[in-house]
């Protein structure tokens, strides 16, 4: 696939590799993919359960399943052969995990996507998404700092393959009612008549559901020039008006526990520094982050300086649009998985 290609459908007939495929977004991204016509999707982890689960879920003759890690070049080399583009979601994620065994992250995350970026530019494949966080950005934990590792290497290997294969991020918040995702907890814990444990009230996270982060992944891929990385704008709330929010729509009169900051949160989330955004384009509902084009001639900026002026904020969830308890209800109501869940839904337990 050429570079910036105009085609009318870029996904029609060609082959996707979805690294960590068995994952939320594996999952997730899988009826866009085979609604533009892909010839094949293949699913590259190491878990074969989720393979063998998802296989027998989906039925569906194009979707290939592929056991590897991304930390061996061998079998990512297997599965690359023949694809044309990549969407690059297999990672550790947890963030107590990467803190306690920091190695794992680093061959994960940082080995691991390499090895994926350099197999798909030896293979000459055409564009490979590098899924990223917001935790990337001024990283205080093991997770955070690896990804933002990730971006670099993304970034270097566009540098150098400028003319071949295509290498953006897309980088988000956590997903609302993803695995892992607070909000499944406060959901356990209401259906347990248990306390809401929070640990910073007043602390704002974005609110991103699960299709606008594959709209996000779709939108990058169909317009990511070299080393760009792409951010959903998205509305925020405080931790304090989701519970509330939670508490309405289930009818819940469950006490509230505050514990305490656990380690590696932060009382708000990042996604772009103001570095970055004196140099971002506005693209409505995006944010474009384009690649630092500085060589390694550092010489001339003792001399010649850089004259633009530094943005006056980051882009954080203290400072995007702020949801109230009643618009963060409504947002919620409309996720089919909280949906499913209220009381008198078919399976609603």
């Amino acid at each position: 696939m050429e570079k910036n290609a105009p085609l009318a459908n870029p996904f029609r007939n060609r082959t996707a590799l979805v690294t960590g495929g068995t994952g939320s977004f594996g999952h997730a991204v899988i009826a866009p993919l085979l609604s533009r016509g892909v010839r094949e999707i293949r699913i590259f982890s190491r878990d074969e359960l989720k393979q063998e689960l998802m296989r027998i879920e989906y039925a569906e003759p194009r979707l290939k399943f592929f056991i590897g890690d991304v930390r061996s070049r061998e079998s990512v080399d297997q599965a690359m052969t023949g694809v044309d583009f990549v969407f690059h979601a297999a990672a550790l994620k947890q963030v107590p995990s990467c803190d306690f065994f920091p190695m794992q992250a680093v061959l994960t995350n940082v080995i691991g996507s390499n090895n994926v970026i350099e197999s798909a530019i030896a293979q000459g494949v055409g564009r490979v998404i590098c899924l990223s966080t917001d935790k990337a950005v001024y990283p205080i934990n093991a997770m955070g700092m690896t990804k933002g590792l990730m971006e670099k290497l993304a970034q270097a290997g566009a540098r150098s393959h400028a003319r071949s294969t295509i290498v953006p991020c897309v980088r988000y918040g956590n997903v609302m009612h993803s695995r892992g995702s607070v909000i499944a907890l406060f959901l356990e814990q209401i259906r347990n008549r248990q306390p809401i444990t929070v640990t910073e009230p007043s602390m704002t996270r974005f609110l991103l559901a699960l299709p606008e982060a594959i709209e996000l992944v779709i939108h990058a891929f169909e317009h990511a020039d070299q080393g760009d990385i792409f951010i959903q704008k998205a509305p925020a709330c405080t931790i304090a008006d989701l519970v509330t929010a939670l508490k309405r729509l289930f009818g819940s009169r469950a006490a509230v526990s505050v514990i305490g900051m656990r380690h590696g949160e932060k009382i708000y989330k990042t996604l772009a520094t103001r570095e970055e955004m004196r140099n971002a384009e506005d693209r409505g509902d995006y944010l474009r982050l384009r690649i630092d084009a500085r060589d390694l001639n550092y010489a001339k900026y003792f001399t010649e300086g850089d004259r633009q002026e530094v943005a006056q904020d980051d882009y954080t969830s203290h400072n995007t649009r702020r949801l109230d308890a009643r618009e963060v209800e409504k947002l919620l109501r409309s996720l089919p998985e909280i949906r499913a869940q209220l009381p008198g839904a078919a399976g609603a337990g």
